[in-house]
């Protein structure tokens, strides 16, 4: 049976391919920091990835790579560059070194949206990395882009079960984001296959006015939406950065995401509806 290293497996999409993995009778390390378990893994690898030193070996024996590294906001001790690039370039040396037959890296769909943003450009620096590997590796790079990750639209949810929604731009620009358990099975069918790059998104494509509206549909409230102008969001950003270039990233990023189409094929089975209805279930429970 296939055998299966999954970096950043205490996270929401790495627990996910773990979970994945591990349903279709496969072999799987998970690698995470401290003394954590990972439901689904076979053994679980404490290591620190900014220290390559502690990944040596880590990937012997292995069919398959495959990162969901990352990190939502930086620190003064790590950055984006020390994870998402640096981090990952040891990894995949590791993993060259192993011979593996399959690296694969999670990254985002429409990357021209987000070039210039640190929370971006570490990753697709690692992304071209990986790329040029395979001019000189048997090693078969894929690269996973996904519109958006249903744990990320709980910010939406959260902002409706306070009351009102705030929403950058006049709502009509459209995503489909993706399930966890959805995205990780596209992402080993796409590692098993050697696709060297494909887009996944979830069964929905809906506007984020639509998103709203699920979310305070599924607390059962009547919904209140303020839409904030896209240049007073770009104005106030301007300031942000002056003082605090991180929020600035963080802050770019959620409002690009939400004025640019972000649209993928469609694939999985669950839908954001029923993840909103569950997330309400468990208000009330």
């Amino acid at each position: 049976m296939p055998s299966i290293l999954v970096a950043g497996a205490t996270g929401y999409l790495g627990r996910h391919v773990v979970q994945a993995a591990a349903a279709r009778g496969w072999n799987v390390t998970a690698l995470v920091r401290g003394d954590k378990s990972v439901d689904g893994a076979t053994q679980v690898v404490s290591v620190d990835v900014t220290d390559p030193s502690t990944l040596q070996g880590v990937a012997d024996g292995h069919d398959f790579v495959f990162s969901a590294l990352g990190i939502t906001r930086q620190t003064d001790k790590v950055t984006y560059e020390d994870i998402e690039y640096t981090a990952n370039v040891h990894l995949l040396d590791e993993a060259l070194r192993a011979g593996v037959v399959g690296f694969g890296v999670i990254s985002v769909v429409r990357p021209d949206v987000f070039a210039d943003l640190a929370i971006c450009v570490s990753r697709e620096k690692f992304v071209r990395h990986l790329q040029q590997s395979a001019s000189t590796t048997k090693t078969l790079p894929t690269v996973v882009r996904a519109t958006g990750f249903f744990s990320d639209l709980q910010d939406v949810f959260d902002m409706a079960a306070g009351g009102r929604l705030f929403l950058v731009g006049d709502g009509e620009t459209q995503v489909n984001p993706v399930h966890g358990e959805d995205l990780a099975n596209a992402a080993l069918d796409a590692l098993v296959s050697g696709v060297a790059e494909v887009d996944v998104g979830g069964p929905d494509v809906m506007s984020w006015n639509a998103i709203a509206r699920l979310a305070f549909s599924s607390l059962q409230t009547p919904p209140k939406v303020t839409h904030v102008p896209v240049w007073f969001a770009k104005a106030a950003l301007a300031v942000v950065r002056l003082v605090h270039r991180r929020a600035f990233d963080v802050g770019s990023f959620i409002a690009r995401g939400s004025t640019n189409d972000v649209v993928a094929p469609t694939t999985g089975r669950h839908t954001l509806a029923s993840h909103y209805q569950e997330l309400a279930r468990g208000r009330t429970s």
